[in-house]
């Protein structure tokens, strides 16, 4: 099952990962990060939905997605 990791520290809330993910899996945390931003995130039940397609991982401008196969 593939793994996506968020570096929620550096987020800032774009949401263009959200906008490529064919699943529809990603959403934007309550919380906010040390920039003041709600970073993306997956839970771990969407997780499982998760293709290891790493087009969030592509699109995102500040490389702060990660995805293991």
């Amino acid at each position: 099952m593939p793994k996506v990791t968020f570096r929620e520290d550096r987020c800032k809330g774009c949401k263009l990962c959200i906008s490529v993910c064919p699943k529809n899996i990603i959403t934007m945390s309550n919380k906010l990060n040390i920039k003041g931003h709600h970073p993306a995130s997956i839970t771990s039940d969407n997780m499982k939905d998760c293709i290891g397609c790493a087009s969030c991982a592509i699109m995102c401008p500040d490389c702060v997605i990660t995805v293991e196969k």
